[in-house]
């Protein structure tokens, strides 16, 4: 399968005389003051515009840019009519179509499927700015707007939505985006290798409907459609547990002579006797080819969107077949029938070299947002202006995260150079700049340049996670690199201090005890959140995340370097309310290990299904894709009644009295009226036990927030710095003192 060109910056300008435009035009007159009379692509964005690589939408456009195309921007249309979608005039390839930089559904709804009150991606915070299935909704109008016109998907909500899933909202089983918004192209995961080659061949005049052969995209083709006729299509019950899934031809196998060189007539040839001819043992080298080569021209049948929708099992099934076929290294073309037509799917896009990733971050971005919105706040860039993306990606594999599915699991980073270019453009461009950069991280805090030891192990492997249930021999661990950034970064003159505020792999970070001193001694600003997510194992299990066994070796050494600094500072927890593999005894367990440690959480987290997550698999089929899929396989706990998640939920939530009463109940209903009294051993107090004051609504930890200078809120539904962003709400928690 060819692929985009070797590097990004390849192709020859599409036009050379192009210049950077100090933000890319979001009206007719903007267009005209650069001297345009049309777009070669018009983007359309759920999200405010703010030209700045955190956001997809900039970055996509800047790379378009940079590769000589006239780059249009429509934020946040009106979709009641088409007549927001005309303000650019005709693009003059195509149309791309994003939700923005979170799915517009988790960006709209809470876990409770109640409306949010703010979006942080808008100017001043104001929600119902974009549409329920945004890309969807755009992609029509972009189409009724000028017929004819190639429309292409994009961004978070479209790559999560590329095949039949299951929709928490709704309550289904959804089809594939494609045939909803009728689009031309889905560009799944990492973009930029797809649209570089995808625009300059249709500038070259190919139509976009013969365009098949990019990775990372995903089309819709008559039923039966295969590229060639020396393709073979394998059905996906062979493919149903990772290792071997094909038959390759034996190596070792003698042949027989052809019996017309032997010079015997063909009806005699069975009684001819065979001439065997010398072994000759494949190379390894040569075996691996082979096999790359069979796997090439191979194709997964996927379970129809009408099986997947009819039968549970059929669901679990399907969805451990299509994160099997995730690594790009030896992933295969996947293919699912939605009625008369297919969803066909190529393997997933090529990471990005480090000299890409620092193309596509070091583009002349304004970083700031668009004028049209004048001093008014956007939350979401007031959290991440003064912060720095270093990396992309994540090995973890977590179930209930989307970053593996969209983000992949090879990390790609940007090469230290890059990074403090960066960061010294914050220092001398962004306004308020008061020598603090926020955060420096990415999609985690500390899997910069951690790779594979073996590229070969790397792209024959078919582990869900490089960490769980432990961390692969062949990982490399070694966090010299990022010591050595930071290091350099704390250098800059005019940098008076970088945190690390959240996303650590803290069982990756005790790996390296030089990294979590250099952390905790200078890059943490009083408060450093980590995700433990539960304390029980069967949850933990369900999660793929480590016990709390890690938890407590990083806890040692945060408190160690902590004090050896002469500082006060604190870990924050994150929790999970109600994931699958979660009984009401687990969240129990939590609570009681929660007020043993005298910590008080603000703000919890609900899960919330995500299209295409593993355990939004478990929550709808109650089936565990992590392990073969029958019918008689492992059954999956999953609390889905509203009653039983507010119960989950509250019970992280012990020292609230708001919550008391439902906590009470739930605790009669377990048989635990021993934990309902006043004493310390009691999670609640009797019903008759009535507050003064409800100064335990408000966790002491708020005050210590204030005192670190941490007191703002993260936006709602905010994502971390990475361009294509993740569809995980990270809740802030709050802890009363550090446990002992």
């Amino acid at each position: 399968m060819t692929s985009a060109p070797a590097n990004l910056t390849a192709p020859p300008l599409f036009r050379a005389d192009l210049k950077p435009a100090p933000f890319l035009p979001m009206s007719m007159a903007e267009m005209q003051a650069l001297g345009w009379d049309s777009c070669d692509v018009i983007l359309v964005t759920g999200d405010a515009y703010i030209d700045h690589p955190s956001f997809g939408m900039a970055l996509v456009g800047r790379l378009l840019e940079a590769q000589g195309f006239r780059v249009g921007i429509i934020s946040q249309p009106d979709w009641l009519s088409a007549d927001a979608f005309r303000a650019l005039g005709k693009p003059n390839l195509y149309f791309g179509i994003t939700a923005g930089n979170m799915d517009s559904m988790i960006n709209r709804y809470t876990a409770d499927r109640k409306i949010r009150t703010d979006d942080a991606y808008t100017a001043g915070g104001e929600p119902n700015k974009r549409p329920d299935r945004a890309v969807t909704v755009y992609a029509q109008r972009a189409r009724e707007a000028f017929p004819g016109t190639a429309i292409v998907i994009g961004s978070i909500e479209a790559s999560l939505r590329r095949i039949a899933h299951y929709d928490y909202w709704s309550d289904t089983v959804r089809r594939s985006v494609l045939p909803d918004s009728k689009a031309d192209l889905l560009i799944f995961g990492n973009a930029e290798r797809a649209l570089v080659s995808l625009t300059h061949r249709l500038a070259a005049g190919e139509s976009i409907k013969t365009i098949r052969d990019l990775r990372g995209t995903a089309f819709m083709v008559p039923s039966g459609w295969k590229p060639a006729d020396d393709w073979s299509v394998i059905d996906s019950t062979r493919v149903d547990t990772p290792g071997k899934v094909e038959v390759h031809p034996d190596p070792y196998e003698m042949k027989e002579k052809d019996p017309e060189a032997c010079g015997t007539d063909g009806a005699d040839a069975a009684d001819a006797a065979p001439v065997v001819q010398p072994i000759r043992i494949m190379t390894r080298e040569e075996r691996l080819a082979q096999q790359k080569e069979i796997r090439d021209k191979s194709v997964i049948r996927l379970p129809s969107y009408e099986a997947v929708k009819a039968d549970p099992v059929t669901y679990a099934h399907a969805s451990r077949v299509f994160h099997v076929e995730s690594n790009p290294g030896n992933a295969r073309a996947l293919v699912q029938a939605h009625g008369e037509r297919d969803v066909w799917l190529n393997p997933p896009p090529l990471p990005l070299a480090m000299d890409e990733m620092d193309h596509v971050y070091d583009l002349p971005y304004a970083r700031a947002p668009h004028p049209a919105y004048g001093k008014a706040k956007i939350p979401a860039w007031d959290m991440i202006r003064f912060s720095v993306n270093i990396m992309r990606g994540c090995f973890g594999g977590c179930t209930f995260c989307s970053i593996t599915e969209h983000e992949g699991r090879i990390i790609q980073s940007r090469s230290e150079p890059s990074i403090l270019r960066e960061i010294e453009l914050i220092r001398d461009k962004t306004k308020g700049f008061n020598g603090t950069i926020s955060d420096l991280g990415g999609p985690t805090a500390n899997m910069y340049r951690l790779a594979c030891k073996d590229k070969k192990v790397e792209e024959s492997c078919r582990r869900l996670s490089c960490v769980y249930p432990t961390i692969c021999s062949n990982l490399n661990t070694d966090h010299s690199k990022l010591i050595q950034l930071y290091r350099r970064a704390r250098e800059i003159p005019g940098v008076k201090k970088i945190l690390v505020s959240s996303g650590l792999r803290y069982d990756l970070a005790v790996r390296s005890p030089e990294y979590v001193k250099e952390l905790v001694t200078h890059h943490v600003g009083g408060l450093l959140k980590i995700a433990p997510e539960h304390s029980e194992e069967g949850p933990l299990t369900k999660m793929m995340k480590p016990g709390m066994g890690s938890y407590y070796k990083f806890k040692e050494l945060f408190d160690k370097y902590s004090k050896e600094a002469g500082k006060e500072q604190y870990l924050i927890p994150y929790f999970i309310a109600a994931h699958p593999g979660t009984t009401d005894e687990d969240m129990l367990n939590l609570a009681l290990w929660l007020k043993q440690n005298d910590f008080r959480l603000d703000k919890v987290q609900t899960f919330l299904p995500t299209p295409m997550a593993m355990a939004t698999t478990m929550y709808h089929t109650r089936k565990n894709p992590l392990k073969k899929i029958s019918k008689d396989s492992e059954t999956v706990e999953t609390p889905r009644l509203a009653k039983i998640r507010r119960l989950h939920k509250a019970l992280l939530r012990y020292h609230d009295p708001v919550n008391w009463e439902s906590i009470r109940e739930g605790l009669q209903r377990m048989g635990r009226s021993d934990l309902i009294g006043s004493g310390p051993q009691h999670l609640v107090p009797r019903t008759d036990v009535v507050l003064d004051k409800r100064r335990d609504e408000t966790p002491t930890l708020n005050r210590l927030a204030k005192k670190f200078g941490q007191n703002k809120p993260r936006p709602g539904g905010a994502v971390k710095t990475g361009g294509s962003g993740t569809t995980r709400n990270k809740p802030v928690t709050q802890q009363r003192k550090r446990p002992a």
